[in-house]
């Protein structure tokens, strides 16, 4: 990040954004950290300058990116693609005003000298799977993935950014192939073959390979070189430049950057799924990774019904760990208001030591306590019956959620509870 521009004003405004200070200028445009006099936010401001869109030679192309992006704004809802908040495209300028990510891009950790630890890279794979996925669905192909491209909120906590070069199926937008960063480009889009999401999955795997090594799968000293590379060559195995990788790492990465789309991964939801097993073996015991709680809840059919965003607010929302057997989670009596979600184990219900029921793996309990509100006394003592991967709600921290979130959550407590009341009384009329 730079600092303020030499001699701006920062009295300067556009639309209703007060510029602060330059944040990148690239060629096409320059983005500046910006405040939304209506709300006060502070947003991400593209500015692009009426000799960008007359360029003779390329001005048709780049107004083409800017519309594509500019008719994005409010559409793309995903916790990891940067949201595009406004847009206004005039005929000589324009400009969008995004979300602002201050922790940077993923190029700082692109270098040998400044790499992430393997498991953060993993999770930061995970977690673009699943927003290319999402945009994916939304009939949009990025086109121009790369560590530039994908933005830092904190942690692994990453968003993915500049959308100017996708491809809008929905959209039938016209416009050339060769738009991407040549390290990052799939054997098709060299080749300027129609593209699928199988040229983003390409392009991903090569900011993984970066990400876990500090090296391009292909760099050459020409563009030509570089282009025979990357439709002939095999790529060297990421554990051979970084020897922390396991191998089998090396098999996920290597599939998702096969010369031939039908070769890589069918979905993204496949190459996550592989991310996410591959993760175990770098992922400390005591530690439980991001994936394994959206996998854990994206799972559950009764929570089918909130959308990919839901999903990982409801994730983040949760107190997760590990608990061990014979562990007592409820007492009975004693007043409480959360709720549990058990990803793995099981437990028994127990009440003036009586047992009650057992409820497995995948089940919500403890939910009438959320639903009643209030802290009210438990009807039952809850106990570990084996080792156990929980998630435990809190009221104040479910209020934090999206309102759809919360009702989809509603919903999926009350049918459980429905549910389990059906089964008792079947069993007492049994």
């Amino acid at each position: 990040m730079t600092d303020e521009l030499p001699g701006l004003d920062l009295s300067l405004q556009v639309g209703k954004y007060d510029i602060q200070k330059l944040l990148g200028k690239g060629a096409t445009g320059t983005v500046y950290l910006a405040t939304d006099t209506f709300s006060g936010n502070s947003v991400a401001l593209k500015t692009i300058e009426p000799e960008v869109f007359n360029d003779p030679e390329f001005g048709t192309v780049y107004r083409a990116q800017f519309l594509n992006e500019a008719s994005l704004a409010g559409k793309l809802r995903h916790p990891h693609i940067v949201a595009i908040l406004d847009a206004v495209v005039q005929e000589d300028s324009g400009y969008v005003a995004m979300e602002f990510v201050g922790g940077g891009d993923l190029s700082q950790h692109a270098r040998a000298d400044n790499l992430l630890p393997i498991a953060d890279v993993i999770q930061i794979g995970f977690k673009c799977c699943g927003a290319l996925d999402y945009a994916f669905r939304e009939g949009i192909v990025h086109r121009d993935i790369k560590p530039a491209n994908i933005m830092v909120a904190h942690g692994t906590e990453v968003k993915i950014s500049d959308f100017g070069a996708a491809l809008l199926r929905k959209m039938h937008v016209v416009q050339t192939a060769a738009m991407g960063s040549p390290y990052y480009m799939s054997p098709e889009q060299i080749e300027e073959k129609p593209l699928t999401h199988h040229a983003d999955m390409y392009s991903m795997a090569v900011v993984v390979y970066e990400l876990l090594t500090g090296r391009r799968p292909f760099e050459a000293d020409s563009l030509e070189m570089l282009v025979q590379k990357i439709l002939n060559q095999e790529p060297a195995p990421p554990s051979s430049l970084r020897k922390e990788v396991p191998k089998a790492i090396d098999q996920v990465v290597l599939r998702a950057l096969a010369k031939v789309p039908e070769r890589r991964y069918a979905t993204w939801n496949e190459f996550a799924l592989a991310l996410a097993e591959v993760a175990s073996l770098v992922v400390p015991a005591e530690v439980i990774a991001d994936s394994e709680k959206y996998l854990a809840l994206k799972n559950e059919p009764m929570l089918a019904k909130l959308t990919d965003a839901e999903l990982w607010e409801l994730a983040g929302a949760g107190r997760w760990s590990r608990v061990g057997a014979k562990a007592t989670l409820i007492r009975e009596n004693e007043p409480g208001q959360s709720f549990f979600y058990l990803a793995k184990g099981e437990v028994k219900v127990i009440r003036q030591g009586r047992l009650l029921n057992v409820i497995r793996q995948s089940e919500f309990f403890g939910e009438m306590a959320y639903i009643r509100g209030g802290e009210l006394p438990r009807h039952a003592t809850v106990e570990a019956m084996n080792e156990l991967l929980l998630a435990e709600f809190e009221p104040e921290t479910l209020a934090q959620m999206s309102v759809g979130a919360r009702y989809n959550l509603m919903c999926a407590l009350v049918r459980n509870l429905a549910d389990r009341l059906a089964l008792a009384n079947a069993r007492l009329t049994g």
